[in-house]
């Protein structure tokens, strides 16, 4: 790429408005807390994840105002048929979203699932924005612009003693038995186990409510990529489990590896 290139690219991301990006969200959460108010029909896909009404609607939403506001920067969400790697590969900037993160917890009703906007970098998050509009959080960031709940800046808390004490946050609805052994493996004394839907888990560490959360089971970029530029933001990194590098994003495979947020 050259200067010039450099140059246009650069511009693109400073003319991002994070504001906007946070409308839409709420936007989002709008419909979705509509829908989630009365009774709704939930389908399954062929990988058997649900989906409801709500997913559609969101994802319609979020799509039509990320063209309208951006025409030139493509588009990945969970409920769009997906680009050919051979396409994508070359993407300087994308956006990923998955218009509900954390459907099971949506069906279930009890609050815990998100509205997720991310923009990509080439394979790094560089912009988050989750919703959590049954409780009224709204996560966001913007590399080198800081992260925030609620215009409060991340994190609140750090934990200086971790040898004494870790919180850690694990899925509500997905604990494999890996996960569970990673944790009990913890060099501290004392182990808080919390348990959170969506990628409010990857958000309680960037608040310091939680030190680590391990996911030793399948997930999606999309599941991941906004709450990964609210964790980076905040000081902290979302590791491959193996490698112990920071996560990849825009794979041929969109399927996440295991990893660990701390």
């Amino acid at each position: 790429m050259d200067i010039l290139e450099v140059k246009i690219m650069t511009t693109i991301f400073k003319d991002i408005d994070l504001q906007k990006v946070v409308n839409i969200a709420k936007e989002a959460g709008d419909a979705i807390l509509k829908i989630y108010k009365k009774d709704f029909t939930v389908e399954y896909k062929d990988d058997k994840s649900p989906l409801t009404e709500a997913d559609t609607k969101a994802n319609e939403i979020i799509c039509n105002a990320l063209v309208k506001l951006y025409p030139n920067i493509p588009i990945m969400s969970e409920e769009n048929k997906q680009t050919e790697y051979e396409v994508r590969k070359n993407w300087e900037y994308y956006w990923c979203i998955d218009p509900i993160d954390g459907t099971k917890e949506f069906i279930k009703k009890n609050g815990e699932f998100t509205v997720n906007i991310a923009l990509i970098h080439k394979d790094t998050p560089v912009l988050g924005v989750v919703y959590a509009p049954v409780l009224n959080e709204m996560y966001r960031a913007k590399k080198d612009e800081g992260a925030y709940l609620n215009n409060k800046k991340l994190p609140f808390q750090i934990n200086d003693t971790p040898k004494e004490k870790l919180n850690v946050v694990a899925s509500k609805s997905h604990l494999s038995k890996e996960t569970q052994e990673f944790i009990d493996k913890l060099d501290t004394k004392e182990i808080e186990q919390i348990s959170r839907g969506s990628s409010l888990k990857l958000c309680m560490v960037a608040t310091g409510t939680a030190d680590i959360y391990p996911r030793l089971a399948p997930t999606m970029e999309w599941d991941t990529a906004a709450a990964d530029a609210i964790v980076r933001e905040s000081g902290k990194m979302t590791y491959q489990f193996e490698s112990k590098t920071p996560m990849l994003y825009n794979k041929e495979n969109l399927l996440n590896p295991w990893f660990v947020v701390s």
